[in-house]
């Protein structure tokens, strides 16, 4: 019997998740990315973003822990039309909530390093063993405990260019094959979804494909230590370039057989300018698309090494630099390649389509690498017990908190976007109803409910839904 209380707790209901960020978790089956909902690949349209560097992540502030700043670059980021952002170094222990909720509203995904500049919070590269420690393990499981949490959280990285050099290559591989074995195997007891890690790349051709192939190896004493995916950071497509004087049709090559999704985690180069970003045209294009997964562009904030997009002042004013209209227009242009772009380029790349059965175990030796240093095993009890750290949660968006109070110019110096608003575009509706609650069931006829990729209170409410529908309130 439908009672009006049932009613009322319906329409409660919507209006929760209609106060609420709602974004797909995305998940990687065989070397691609794909929504978990819609099933369509998920290409990655996105930029790296570590406004102040480094240097400006302390205990009473990081990238993420500012609304009114996140409001301000968020609104920008939606002009550029990205869908993912890079994140280099946070503090666990502030406050997320805000603009991880103001990025999932705009459809905005995050790929997080683990790591930042401060003590105990990275590997030494040449000297993993004095940094390889349990309070530096402490500071990566309290990252993946907060950030499991968000369902926009794409992915962590276990490193960035760690291995740079003949000498960081004979020391730190081992720790960085351990230290992703460490994440997967906190994630998988402790967060409510699988999520992704993986490495970040420099493009050097001693290392491009030892490496790749050393982090991908399947490894049978340890079954979480091989990356989820793979991040490169290229900078080679300077001025005016093709796919094959790039050296992008190499690229292609070095990884076409490769088991996990590869990516651009950094690309760009300003030994040209103004930039042109000719290489986005080509990154989603057919040439590439089988074997990468899209890209970040280096980087929003302007710094000393002149790759930004924008530049601030001390009052948290933001400027638009000529690159931003640029990468705008050419980021505008891109068609993102469907399921079925995919299926018929698949067809054609068969190596690329059988990469994923190619996954091999560990050998002794990899090129140019030492991979027989022993690693201490320190994380045991933190993955048992888990560690003390505020999970992250979304929170509702008042519209205060949607706007921003700095001003932002355009190149030639006049305010633009003057009251406007981070524009919500992932909302919970009706629309997705029937379809969630198929994908549901499905998981759990499979066995599959306790990692069905959502946020507990989604979860909950769907289940609160689905009684709903049997009533026939639905």
């Amino acid at each position: 019997m439908v009672t009006r209380t049932s009613i009322r707790l319906l329409y409660s209901i919507l209006f929760i998740l209609h106060a609420r960020a709602f974004i797909h978790p995305i998940e990687i089956r065989g070397k691609h990315f794909v929504d978990s909902f819609t099933e369509q690949p998920f290409f990655i349209k996105g930029l790296d973003y570590q406004p102040g560097g480094s240097s400006r992540v302390d205990g009473k502030q990081d990238p993420l822990s500012d609304p009114q700043k996140c409001a301000r670059d968020i609104m920008l980021f939606q002009q550029l039309g990205i869908n993912t952002i890079r994140v280099y170094s946070l503090n666990p222990d502030l406050n997320h909530d805000v603009c991880m909720t103001m990025l999932a509203a705009a459809g905005i995904y995050l790929f997080l390093d683990v790591n930042s500049p401060l003590q105990n919070q990275h590997l030494n590269r040449y000297e993993p063993w004095s940094t390889y420690s349990e309070p530096y393990l402490q500071h990566v499981f309290k990252l993946i405990e907060q950030f499991s949490h968000y369902n926009n959280t794409l992915g962590f990285f276990a490193g960035n260019e760690v291995v740079n050099d003949g000498r960081s290559a004979q020391t730190s591989p081992p720790y960085l094959k351990a230290l992703v074995g460490d994440m997967k195997q906190y994630i998988a007891r402790h967060s409510p979804r699988p999520i992704p890690v993986g490495y970040s790349a420099v493009d050097d051709l001693k290392f491009r494909v030892s490496l790749a192939r050393y982090l991908e190896c399947y490894d049978a004493n340890n079954k979480f230590n091989d990356v989820d995916f793979y991040g490169v950071n290229s900078y080679q497509w300077c001025g005016q370039q093709t796919f094959q004087t790039s050296g992008y049709d190499k690229l292609v090559d070095a990884y076409r057989e490769y088991s996990k999704p590869v990516f651009f985690s950094e690309f760009g180069c300003n030994e040209v300018l103004p930039r042109q970003f000719q290489e986005v045209e080509a990154l989603y294009s057919k040439e590439m698309y089988t074997v990468f997964s899209g890209g970040l562009v280096y980087e929003f904030n302007q710094e000393a090494n002149n790759y930004g997009l924008v530049d601030s002042d001390a009052e948290g004013n933001i400027k638009l630099l000529p690159d931003f209209d640029t990468l705008k227009k050419v980021y505008g242009k891109v068609h993102m390649p469907t399921a079925e772009d995919l299926q018929r380029g698949l067809e054609k790349d068969r190596a690329a389509a059988m990469a994923v059965s190619s996954k091999s175990r560990c050998v002794q030796q990899y090129d140019n690498l030492e991979i027989t240093i022993a690693v201490p095993n320190l994380a045991n009890s933190m993955i048992r017990n888990g560690v003390q750290v505020e999970p992250g949660s979304y929170v509702d968006l008042s519209e205060d908190k949607l706007r921003t109070t700095y001003k932002i110019f355009d190149v030639s110096g006049k305010e633009i976007l003057k009251g406007s608003r981070v524009e919500v575009v992932e909302v919970f509706d009706g629309s997705n109803l029937a379809k969630m609650r198929k994908l549901r069931r499905a998981r759990y006829r499979n066995g599959a409910a306790t990692s069905f990729p959502t946020s507990a209170i989604v979860l909950t409410t769907i289940g609160i839904i689905e009684l709903l529908f049997q009533f026939s309130v639905i």
